[in-house]
This record gives C-alpha cells, sequence and structure tokens, in this order.
C-alpha cells in the first residue's frame, strides 16, 4: 500500500509531458495514489543540434531517467516505448504501457495561404491539403523535395519511393519543427502520428504512411510505464492502468528488435496489430540506409505468444539477409561517429 504520491520521471518536451501527465490520470482515475512529475533533462536534450545517429541515438533520451530510476530518485519513469532499447538495464522492467495512439508515420506539408474572397478585405487565411495516396504526396512534392526527419529507418524506407528526395535532420519541439516547416525551410516532414494527434495537431497530417510503404518505428505510439523489478507496490498502482493489447504488441515488436541485435537508429521497422478472433499478426522490415535493399516479413500469432512470435519474424528476416543489412549500416554510422570497428 503506497500512502504517499508517486514521483514519476520523465523528460520536459512537450509531448513527454503529455505522456507523463496521462498516466498520472490514469493511476488516479483507477484509485492510485497520488502523482507528482519530475522533470529531468537528458542527455539528448542538451545535445539539440546534432543529428540522433552522430551522438548515440534515441538512448539518450532516457538513460537519465533510467538512472535516476535505479538511485531510488523517482519511483516509476515515463517512456515513448520506441525511444527504449531493447534490452533493459539490469534491475529494470516495463510494467505497463497506455493504449495504443495511431501507430503509423505521418508526412506533414506546410501550411499554405490563401485569400479569403468571400468579402472585399481578401484576408489571407490558412489552409491544408490531404492526400489519399503516397502517390498524390509524392507529386505534389516534385523529384526533389526536402524532407525533415532524423530517423533512418524513415530515411531508408522512404529513399525507395523518393529516390531523389533529399533527407534533412530536424530536431526540437513539435511547435518548433511544424514553425520552420512552415518557413520554407523543409517541403514536408516526416513525424510520428500519435505524437502530432496527443498534442493536438492531428490537423496537420497530410498523409499518415501505410504500413506496407513505411514500416514504424518497434513500439510507436505506445507509452511505456517503467520500474524497478521487486517494486510490487508500484507494479500493483501500475497493472491496473496496463493497456493489454498495446502490450502484447509491444512485446512482440521488442522482441523482434533485440532478437535482430538492433538499436534506437537502425533501419528496422516492426508493427504489431491486433486482428479478429485475438490473434496478432506482426509486420516487419529491414532496409538498407540507402533504399537499396530491403526484406520483410509477417506472420501471426497469439497475445500469449508475442514474444515467440517476433523471434519467429526475427529470424525468418535473417535468413533473407537482415543480418548483413544490419551490419553495413551499422559500420556506416560508425563512420559518421569517427569509431573504429
Amino acid at each position: 500500500m503506497i500512502s504517499r504520491p508517486l514521483r514519476i520521471g520523465t523528460r520536459g518536451s512537450q509531448l513527454a509531458l503529455w505522456q507523463a501527465n496521462a498516466v498520472a490520470s490514469a493511476i488516479a482515475a483507477s484509485g492510485g495514489p497520488a502523482c507528482t512529475i519530475v522533470t529531468i533533462r537528458t542527455s539528448g536534450d542538451r545535445l539539440q543540434e546534432a543529428p540522433l545517429s552522430e551522438i548515440g541515438g534515441k538512448r539518450l533520451f532516457v538513460k537519465d531517467i533510467e538512472d535516476a530510476l535505479l538511485r531510488g530518485d523517482i519511483d516509476l519513469a515515463v517512456h515513448s516505448s520506441k525511444d527504449m532499447p531493447a534490452v533493459l538495464p539490469e534491475g529494470l522492467t516495463i510494467a505497463a504501457v497506455l493504449p495504443r495512439e495511431d501507430p503509423l508515420d505521418a508526412i506533414v506539408l506546410p501550411v499554405r495561404l490563401k485569400a479569403d474572397t468571400t468579402d472585399d478585405s481578401h484576408v489571407a487565411s490558412a489552409f491544408r491539403r490531404t492526400f489519399a495516396s503516397i502517390e498524390d504526396v509524392i507529386a505534389e512534392l516534385g523529384q526533389t523535395p526536402n524532407i525533415g526527419t532524423s530517423s533512418v529507418r524513415r530515411i531508408a524506407q522512404l529513399s525507395r519511393l523518393m529516390p531523389g528526395a533529399r533527407f534533412t535532420p530536424i530536431r526540437g519541439n513539435l511547435d518548433t519543427r511544424l514553425r520552420k516547416l512552415d518557413a520554407g525551410e523543409y517541403d514536408a516532414l516526416v513525424l510520428a502520428a500519435a505524437g502530432l494527434r496527443r498534442l493536438g495537431f492531428a490537423d496537420r497530417i497530410s498523409m499518415a504512411v501505410p504500413a506496407d510503404a513505411c514500416v514504424p518505428a518497434p513500439g510507436q505510439g505506445i507509452v511505456a510505464i517503467e520500474i524497478r523489478d521487486g517494486d510490487e507496490d508500484v507494479r500493483r498502482v501500475v497493472a491496473r492502468i496496463d493497456g493489454g493489447p498495446a502490450a502484447a504488441a509491444l512485446n512482440a515488436e521488442r522482441a523482434l528488435v533485440a532478437a535482430l541485435g538492433g538499436g534506437c537508429q537502425t533501419p528496422i521497422g516492426a508493427l504489431a496489430s491486433g486482428m479478429a478472433g485475438g490473434g496478432i499478426e506482426l509486420v516487419a522490415a529491414v532496409v538498407s540506409l540507402d533504399g537499396s535493399r530491403a526484406v520483410r516479413r509477417q506472420s501471426r500469432g497469439l497475445p500469449g505468444a508475442a514474444v515467440a512470435l517476433g523471434e519467429r519474424v526475427a529470424a525468418q528476416l535473417l535468413g533473407d539477409g537482415a543480418g548483413e543489412i544490419l551490419a553495413s549500416a551499422s559500420g556506416a554510422q560508425r563512420e559518421v561517429e569517427g569509431i573504429q570497428p
């Protein structure tokens, strides 16, 4: 029984604070204790100008929070699960997840201005275009668009669809990225639809990219709650808010990444989805950094065997050559970082 407020560790970004407050609200609604939000500035936050592939990947967004959890400075940590390493530090575990938001990637185009001709003032008003297919988006952007994204997974897959595109890193809060887009620094952005929807920017989505065009990041759209192993009091509290189907999906996707030996900045896509009848289907892809090689597999299983499903699909991908693709990607990233093999 916990009588004191629970300390929730989180980053200070807009989305991270939304996630932490969503967990706190869910705990309160379930009859759990009050929560306080502890904001932790991570290494990833301190290195805002550097591309993720050059500073160690998204792991830098969780390490400082996990260290605080291990020290006992906080009682639980809340993360975007796609930022978490496939293998957690010893002594920590994912105890619960929130229900999954839209897991797909989203293409966001700039806000345009048009004259309002309903009266004589000709006031300029913002308007946005939406698209029914990826081909329509490509036709709108032209052959050589400048697309803002810091994800090697997105670049690898979208390079196959838009070989003439220039992919430019972009960091910062969501509103900062959108402001840069609307100012003309980019022709389009590719972002997680989940973050846009959670922060009230769903109307900025020009198109959600289907998984057959770009398989999302493992864990995309899932908020994960991390606790210390053996902290049964906290485990009981967060178990009441666990989103079961999302947990099974995350187990399958993380098991696949672990079996492939991939990290947060590797060209691996994975998406597990619920099926009629209670099963889950896992689709996964591994793509070379330049998009020239790709292997893709999918399989089905039961939620209780989600880990086995992820491991099975990973074995199929490795049999198709995914290991060579990932080794080449890892070597290329070491060269960028100036690290010797």
